[in-house]
């Protein structure tokens, strides 16, 4: 199959650092590439792949310190998406909404996976708008807010099974990998390992929006014997950061859509500690991968009880439920679907109507 993966620009593919959505894209075009397709990324230029790279950017934009505004570098990558779409059997977009006018009126084989939240009041007459494109979901919990557009699965993520090795030796210190922002409760982290009596190590970055937050919340924090900052850390430092620690703390304080953290936490056999919203209960299996908790006293209690996991059951359970082949056929039955709906509506004497088998309605028409 002819397949093109869209990323957004934001990070090179895979990211030298933070990146969830662009560590997606590489993983499943190394996985489908390995499954014998031919797969074309539209990514930054610096990006790193075995497929066919058409460079959309001359940098990551996060990166890139010349970038003010990164959507007309959007813009034009969609241009050069749609230029070349009669070369492809299908067109994966990982960028949002922004393509959604091209594909409304272009009509090519596609699909979206839409990455992030989808609770908020803005995006409602967005969608109701273009309620005809289909998408994935990347855990059953993101679909919660919109749950009448146009789904056409749910795809967890995978990683590639050797990218974070098995480690059976710990240290004695509880690890907090991701953003620094409210909703990912750092400071609920660190009051966990205080009460616990255990160190937190926080592998994290500060986005410009953040930088308020940080001061004047989690800055003082970060003063505490039972703390320490390491800063930003790339894929190397993610195996013994992870593979080293006793659990991962994931204290969220909003609905994760999936959060590629734990399953990275869980191939290294690290078992994950984390609040029960959003993707988490289908992501950590309680008992086995980890504890699904409320609250801080529960989530101390499970520090406590964190040795009755078995790391090599953890490790047991990513291989079973996370891998990123598992992923990549999910993606292709997914494809196959849309395809087929595209020939079906082609034998049929309607106009202007795009992938009828999957529930969609005339352009223009609206849910």
């Amino acid at each position: 199959m002819r397949i093109a993966q869209v990323s957004p620009l934001y990070e090179r593919v895979p990211p030298l650092y933070y990146g969830g959505t662009e560590r997606i894209v590489a993983y499943l075009t190394d996985a489908l590439l390995a499954m014998g397709h031919d797969v074309t990324l539209f990514a930054s230029g610096d990006s790193i792949t075995a497929a066919r790279l058409v460079p959309c950017s001359k940098n990551s934009l996060r990166l890139d310190k010349n970038c003010v505004d990164p959507i007309p570098h959007h813009l034009l990558m969609l241009e050069q998406v749609m230029r070349r779409a009669e070369e492809f059997d299908i067109i994966h977009f990982h960028t949002d909404y922004f393509h959604f006018p091209f594909s409304r009126r272009y009509g090519y084989p596609g699909v979206t996976t839409l990455h992030g939240r989808l609770d908020i009041p803005d995006l409602v007459p967005l969608y109701r708008e273009y309620s005809e494109i289909p998408v994935v979901s990347i855990s059953d919990a993101q679909r919660r807010p919109l749950p009448w557009i146009n789904w056409t699965g749910t795809v967890h993520h995978g990683l590639p099974p050797d990218l974070l090795p098995y480690t059976e030796q710990t240290k004695n210190y509880l690890a907090f990998l991701g953003r620094i922002s409210p909703e990912k409760g750092l400071d609920v982290a660190i009051a966990i390992a205080e009460q616990s009596g255990i160190k937190l190590k926080v592998a994290a970055k500060v986005d410009k929006e953040n930088l308020d937050y940080y001061e004047s919340v989690i800055r003082p924090l970060m003063n505490s014997p039972w703390v320490e900052y390491v800063g930003e850390i790339g894929e190397e430092e993610k195996k013994a950061f992870l593979g080293e620690a006793l659990a991962l703390v994931f204290p969220i304080d909003w609905e994760e859509p999936f959060g590629l953290v734990m399953i990275e936490s869980m191939a290294c056999g690290t078992p994950v500690i984390a609040f029960g919203r959003g993707s988490v209960p289908e992501v950590v299996k309680d008992g086995v991968s980890g504890y699904v908790v409320k609250g801080i006293g529960e989530a101390v209690a499970a520090v406590a009880d964190i040795g009755s996991i078995s790391r090599r059951g953890c490790r047991r359970y990513f291989e079973e439920h996370f891998v990123a082949r598992r992923m990549a056929a999910d993606y292709l039955n997914i494809y196959e679907d849309i395809i087929e709906g595209i020939a079906a509506s082609k034998t049929k004497p309607l106009k202007n109507v795009v992938l009828p088998r999957h529930g969609m309605m005339g352009v223009g028409q609206n849910g």
